[in-house]
């Protein structure tokens, strides 16, 4: 199956779960996955969260940021990786004053 982003219409979204900022998404849902291509503004970050039923899996395209994951933070930036196991927790922050950090997101529920 091949899923085309140009015609899944994109979300912006304030605050997401708490966070600061804009977030601009386009997602796919089938009830067992989700799976994001998403923009974090400039300065914008996600919303401290913790992973029940599903995992995370963020590639990171462009731009530059830190997740805080558990207790630690992880610095980001094109070509890194970042996974959230079942159980864990974690936010996202573009550190950016002037770029949108661009990342690709694969969300699996383990239910």
């Amino acid at each position: 199956m091949i899923i085309d982003y140009d015609k899944i219409q994109k979300e912006e979204i304030m605050n997401f779960r708490g966070g600061e900022g804009l977030l601009t998404t386009q997602n796919f849902i089938d009830g067992k996955c989700k799976i994001m291509m998403s923009r974090l503004a400039p300065g914008a970050s996600s919303g401290y969260h913790k992973h029940e039923g599903n995992c995370e899996i963020v590639y990171i395209f462009s731009g530059k940021g830190h997740f805080t994951y558990d207790d630690g933070r992880e610095d980001i930036q094109a070509g890194s990786v970042h996974y959230c196991p079942m159980g864990h927790s974690h936010s996202m922050h573009n550190d950016s004053a002037d770029e949108d950090l661009v990342y690709f997101a694969i969300v699996p529920e383990h239910h």
